[in-house]
């Protein structure tokens, strides 16, 4: 989507808000963007915190000449009430979609690799036992659930290993790096007999619980999941049964359901489980890429260019 052309107006206030980061007034201004608290002049709005839904409406009703807002993360499931209230708005609405899609898939390929030479367990033991349970990456079945920039990304990370990647998506057409591209509605086809299972989509109603018992016990035996999109898009309950049962090989979780994992959950305790506390993209160089999409957009807002990371009111994310 392309900025409306012509002439510049002398301010278009943009308010960073509810904190005014630094890293964050400094992009606006070095895309020659105008800070200004958030009033009835506002017409950008870089939203600086993860949450916050109810205010952030609060946000827009104090500024209703806002034609741009800037949402931090890819994840905008946080703000699902606010977007769907938000058709027909003429509103552009903009995330952090495609920001941190290299540290989150290398983050994916991590957790793989660890689950299938069974590091998990290794990690715990106590005593010197040697087995010959661990798997390979090279020429595995692999199944990436989303075809975004964590996919994409993922993609070429996985390339050198020679996996046979299939990817599934919300809709149709090929994902370069894939050996077949499917639809959500095939995606028990797919797993059948699959070595590894990465879920990096956004959570919608179409993909919450999408990974359920069905599609886990349709997994090769040994086979591992990774979640780094959603904790809900997989069955907990189903995801520990497979676990205990002993089909599952290991599951690396950087994302759970419920979210923050509590003490005593079973997950912490399930066998060869590896989980991190939704740190995928918890980088030094973080606020920066941050930093570059809302300079980036900031041109866009100004009329110079495309916005990057358009949210899909229709879709959701």
């Amino acid at each position: 989507m392309t900025a409306a052309s012509g002439a510049r107006p002398a301010l278009e206030p943009i308010a960073v808000v509810p904190e005014a980061e630094a890293g964050l007034v400094a992009a606006v201004e070095r895309a020659g963007g105008t800070v200004a608290p958030l009033d009835e002049r506002t017409r950008g709005i870089v939203w600086s915190a993860a949450a916050g839904g109810a205010d952030l409406v609060d946000a827009l009703r104090r500024a209703p000449g806002t034609r741009w807002v800037q949402l931090p993360w890819a994840g905008v499931d946080g703000f699902a009430d606010v977007l769907a209230a938000a058709h027909g708005d003429g509103r552009v609405w903009t995330s952090g979609k495609g920001v941190y899609a290299q540290p989150v898939a290398e983050h994916a390929l991590a957790l793989t690799l660890a689950l299938l030479r069974r590091l998990p367990r290794r990690a715990r033991a106590d005593e010197w036992r040697r087995d010959h349970s661990s798997r390979s990456l090279f020429g595995a079945r692999v199944v990436v659930l989303g075809a975004g920039g964590i996919a994409e990304s993922l993609l070429r990370l996985l390339a050198p290993f020679g996996a046979r990647v299939a990817v599934v998506r919300r809709s149709g057409g090929a994902v370069e790096g894939a050996e077949r591209t499917v639809t959500t509605g095939r995606l028990l086809e797919v797993v059948t007999g699959a070595d590894v299972l990465i879920v990096a989509a956004a959570l919608t109603e179409e993909t919450r619980g999408l990974v359920d018992a069905g599609v886990l016990a349709a997994l090769a035996p040994g086979a591992v999941v990774v979640n780094v999109g959603r904790g809900p898009i997989v069955s907990t309950d189903a995801l520990v049964a497979a676990l205990d049962s002993g089909h599952l090989g290991g599951a690396g979780l950087d994302v759970t359901d419920p979210e923050p994992l509590p003490a005593g959950h079973a997950l912490w305790s399930a066998p060869d489980c590896l989980i991190t506390p939704h740190v995928a993209d918890a980088l030094a160089t973080t606020p920066a890429l941050l930093a570059e999409r809302v300079e980036h957009n900031v041109r866009a807002f100004l009329g110079e260019g495309d916005y990057a990371g358009l949210i899909d009111l229709e879709a959701g994310y």
